[in-house]
């Protein structure tokens, strides 16, 4: 794995692994938009669960390539999912926030596969 992979998947599993936290302390930030988007409260913690297995799933990658991907794969997917909402939503101000968190999985994963 190049430096910069290793470096995009670190930042990955950092901006993951505080966005699952931030989730399960119930931070203001985090949780009006989701109760402004209509998400039932009974998924959060299974989604900060998501959230912080595919940031352990990253960085266990570097130990099994396979499973690094699996989580990058899993997390895309995730915030493309956040991306949606936010869009269906109609809040197209708060759109950039997941496409923050999914960058640097998306490009992790680009120089890793």
């Amino acid at each position: 794995m190049s430096t910069t992979a290793t470096v995009f998947t670190v930042i990955a599993a950092v901006l993951a692994g505080y966005s699952g936290a931030s989730l399960f302390a119930r931070s203001k930030y985090t949780v009006e938009p989701l109760v402004q988007y209509g998400v039932p409260e009974s998924w959060w913690n299974r989604m900060a669960a998501a959230k912080v297995a595919g940031a352990i799933g990253l960085l266990v990658g570097f130990a099994v390539p396979a499973i690094g991907i699996a989580a990058g794969i899993g997390l895309v997917l995730y915030f493309i999912g956040a991306v949606i909402t936010t869009l269906r939503a109609k809040d197209y101000a708060h759109v950039v926030f997941p496409v923050i968190y999914s960058a640097p999985m998306a490009v992790a994963l680009a120089l890793t596969v």
